[in-house]
């Protein structure tokens, strides 16, 4: 087991309170670095093979990329999702029954630039009427996050906001940014931490003034019915499904099938092909 965390007890109850009030939060050390690095190989490996074909991997601004892979893409999947705190934090959010619905990674390289602050689908009713969050996504750094390396840029307290003035029910209004910017605070992970947000909560990934790429793998978990499964295509082998755990098999709600199919991107959010300067 390569979960550093495993034997530690959380207080999942005060987590829920931190995302219900932030939007989002995070857990130091929760992986060794010696799973990390295996992880990004596996990034890596796949990335290549996104690029090798058509609309395997999606722009996500300039020199920005969004790739989404199949679980047996991992060789840690099942240390990722099985981890004590992912599935404490999922539960306190999303209820016992939660899916898992995504799994990518987003990389800015050298030359990426500010992204519009935005969020990464519109707020559903449940959030807006109800107060209630219906998905998460987890993030997991391959690397040592460093100033120069276009961290990413929350401004906590925003997943709260109705949103139903912004462009595509997505993009604030520019007018809106300096607002965003005295909020904003920047999120500097190292290997083995990993955090937990709803995506409604408005970010953006900075400009990379280095010469290193920042890969950052990407979980994403539903409450029952949150619908994001459709913008996505997970799939498992059968070989691979009944090798995995019975805790791990109840919320992965995905296709069981003789053969994967390579996936081609259908989460595109057009508004952050062009970035900002």
């Amino acid at each position: 087991m390569t979960a550093t965390q495993t034997d530690q007890a959380h207080d999942f109850e005060a987590v829920r309170r931190t995302i219900e009030k932030d939007g989002v939060t995070g857990l130091k050390g929760a992986f060794s670095r010696e799973w990390v690095a295996q992880l990004g190989e596996d990034v890596e490996a796949a990335f290549t093979e996104a690029r090798s074909r058509e609309n395997g991997a999606v722009g996500r601004g300039p020199n920005r990329w969004y790739v989404e892979i199949h679980p047996e893409a991992l060789r840690g999947f099942v240390d990722l999702v099985d981890h004590p705190w992912v599935r404490g934090v999922s539960e306190a959010i999303l209820g016992p029954d939660y899916e898992i619905v995504e799994v990518g990674f987003d990389i800015p390289f050298a030359g990426a630039m500010n992204q519009p602050w935005h969020r990464d689908f519109p707020s559903p009713q449940e959030t807006r009427q109800e107060r209630r969050l219906t998905s998460l996504a987890f993030n997991v750094t391959c690397v040592d996050t460093a100033e120069d390396m276009g961290p990413f840029e929350v401004a906590p307290g925003t997943h709260w906001e109705h949103g139903t003035d912004f462009e595509h029910e997505m993009f604030p209004s520019k007018s809106e940014y300096q607002r965003y910017e005295s909020l904003a605070v920047r999120k500097y992970p190292q290997m083995g931490d990993i955090s937990a947000r709803s995506a409604l909560t408005i970010h953006r990934g900075t400009k990379n003034n280095s010469q290193k790429s920042r890969p950052v793998l990407v979980l994403g978990v539903d409450a029952p019915g949150a619908g994001n499964a459709e913008h996505h295509d997970l799939a498992v082998t059968r070989d691979y499904w009944e090798s995995l755990p019975d805790r791990v098999k109840a919320h992965l709600k995905c296709p069981v099938v003789e053969e994967l199919t390579p996936i081609t991107q259908k989460h595109t959010i057009e508004g952050l092909v062009m970035g900002e300067a």
